[in-house]
């Protein structure tokens, strides 16, 4: 709501960025699922197993969702 009323945007714009964070929040959550179920069945060093693994994980994700930044004009 708040980046609604800092851009000033109009009451269909305010919905399509709900509907669009919605949509990005569950593609990101679909993707990090997969991930983590990939990661149970690979080999992985036991000092990495579990929570450490997640949060190197969602490290590299963030980082590749980084580079889609630059690709949207303001």
């Amino acid at each position: 709501a708040l980046l609604n009323v800092q851009e000033d945007h109009t009451f269909t714009e305010s919905v399509l960025f709900g509907f669009g964070s919605a949509l990005g929040f569950t593609l990101v959550m679909l993707i990090f699922a997969g991930l983590r179920e990939r990661l149970e069945l690979s080999n992985v060093p036991e000092a990495f197993k579990g929570v450490p693994i997640g949060f190197v994980t969602a490290g590299l994700l963030s980082m590749a969702f980084m580079g889609f930044s630059g690709l949207v004009a303001n």
